[in-house]
């Protein structure tokens, strides 16, 4: 079959390789443009453009599906569309384009979160099981019947970057299998069953810990929302970003007071449990441990009390 695949974000390059390797002729590759990244906001293509710019492979690079894209797309004349996190909605005239229509491959379980942010909610949600789903895309947002999943465990501890990767791998062998059955005529698509749930792009708001619910909560929404859109507390006025942290022992200090226990950061949160913080970044500096930004903050006394936290030593 002659494919046209569509992907943005890096874990959609291990199906964009996958589908480079096949025995199927992948004539073009769509990604979204060029965007400004770094300090220096310096234009940088996308990994699938990257990606696909590696094995040769024609790119058109669109933000949106529109009707000069479609024209692009039908002057590849594909039998089948492959799409991977692109990052914006296939509609008609471009949905019907391929003889096969469009693949979609999600990572989850459809019809439990659908949407641009599967795995960040799962693990937001405290899901121990999540996957990849392959499924005809249909106009209704992640709708279509599904061709195939993959189930994953995830590890105690993981976070959604660590889980993701996990996923692309996983996904890209399931979506390459699917290809074949449908080049084959043997592909069977069922409805999805169950109750949907939504999974909608986080914000940085989302990131915010609550250290009134108990740790293990707040944990899932560190593992969640790390690395994007990055979890994060409010010390001193400013938001000081979480990027290592764990589980850490009973206390009766109340929620949202910050100890330091030997080389650990002990911030209590809900229900006499505390979470030792072990990488943070301040805001306007970079990564360090725990342990070295709360030496940085010099504090005078038995115990400190700063705006929208209280210290304890």
């Amino acid at each position: 079959m002659r494919i046209v695949f569509a992907g943005t974000p890096a874990p959609a390059v291990p199906s964009l390789r996958a589908v480079a390797a096949s025995a199927h002729d992948l004539v073009g590759v769509v990604t979204r443009s060029d965007a400004p990244l770094g300090r220096k906001r310096v234009l940088t293509p996308s990994p699938v453009a990257e990606a696909a710019d590696s094995l040769g492979v024609p790119v058109i690079k669109a933000d949106r599906l529109d009707a000069e894209a479609t024209a692009a797309v039908e002057t590849l004349a594909p039998d089948l569309g492959v799409i991977v996190a692109y990052g914006g909605l296939v509609r008609e005239p471009l949905l019907s384009v391929p003889r096969h229509g469009w693949i979609n491959l999600h990572f989850s379980l459809l019809p439990r979160w659908r949407g641009a942010a599967p795995v960040q909610h799962a693990l937001i949600a405290g899901d121990r099981t999540t996957g990849a789903s392959v499924f005809q895309l249909v106009a209704a947002l992640d709708a279509g019947d599904v061709f195939g999943e993959v189930r994953y465990d995830i590890p105690r501890g993981a976070t959604a970057g660590e889980v993701l990767t996990d996923l692309a791998d996983a996904g890209a062998e399931l979506l390459a299998r699917v290809i074949d059955e449908i080049a084959a005529g043997t592909a069977r698509a069922v409805p999805q069953r169950g109750a949907a749930t939504l999974a909608p792009k986080l914000s940085i708001a989302d990131g915010a810990l609550d250290l009134t619910r108990p740790a293990d909560v707040v944990l899932d929404r560190f593992r969640g929302t790390t690395p994007e859109p990055g979890a994060h507390v409010g010390i001193a006025g400013a938001r000081l970003k979480v990027l290592a942290a764990h589980r850490g022992p009973d206390t009766d200090l109340a929620p949202g007071v910050l100890s330091v226990s030997g080389k650990d950061v002990l911030l209590a949160a809900g229900e006499g449990t505390t979470v030792v913080l072990k990488t943070v970044q301040p805001a306007g500096k970079g990564a360090m441990a725990a342990g070295d930004w709360w030496r940085g903050l010099r504090l005078d006394g038995p115990r400190v009390e700063l705006p929208g936290a209280q210290v304890a030593s």
